[in-house]
C-alpha cells in the first residue's frame, strides 16, 4: 500500500484568469501565488481549510464546455470536486446569495448536497453534514442502513 499522509492539491483547467479567481475568492480561496499562469504553471490558491487548488491555463480549446460532464460520451478524467460543507443550509444560502447557480441537488439520509460549476464549468459537490458520501454509497449498494 502506498503510504499517502493526506490530500495535497488538485489541479483545474481554466479559460478565464479573471473569472475563474474571482469566483474561487467569492468561496473563500485567496491567491497565494501566480506559478507563470500564461505558461501554461498554476495560480495557486489555498482555502482557510487548508484545500489548495491550482488553476491551470489558460484552456485553448472547449472554453465554457465540461467534456467529462456536458456531453453524452463519457471520457475518463476527473470529473468533480466535492467539498464537505459545516451547514448545508447557510451554504445553499451563501451560493444563492452570490448568484451562483446551483445545478444539481441530492439528499440521500439527511445529508444534503449541492452542485455548482465554476466560469469553466467544472463541478463542484458542495456535501453538508452527515456520514461521508463514500460511507453513503456503500450503504446504499449493500443494502445496509
Amino acid at each position: 500500500m502506498l503510504d499517502i499522509a493526506n490530500f495535497d492539491h488538485i489541479g483545474i483547467r481554466i479559460s478565464d484568469r479573471q473569472k475563474s479567481v474571482a469566483f474561487y475568492e467569492t468561496l473563500g480561496f485567496e491567491l497565494i501565488a501566480d506559478g507563470g499562469y500564461d505558461n501554461g504553471h498554476p495560480l495557486v490558491m489555498l482555502h482557510p481549510s487548508g484545500i489548495n487548488i491550482n488553476l491551470l491555463g489558460p484552456a485553448t480549446f472547449n472554453q465554457g464546455h465540461n467534456v467529462l460532464m456536458d456531453e453524452a460520451s463519457k471520457s475518463p478524467g476527473i470529473t468533480h470536486l466535492a467539498l464537505k460543507v459545516r451547514n448545508a443550509e447557510a451554504t445553499e444560502a451563501f451560493v444563492t446569495s452570490k448568484d451562483i447557480a446551483i445545478t444539481g441537488r441530492r439528499e440521500f439520509r439527511g445529508t444534503k448536497t449541492i452542485f455548482i460549476r465554476d466560469p469553466d464549468r467544472n463541478v463542484l459537490e458542495l456535501v453538508g453534514p452527515g456520514p461521508s458520501v463514500a460511507d453513503l454509497i456503500a450503504e446504499h449498494v449493500h443494502g445496509e442502513a
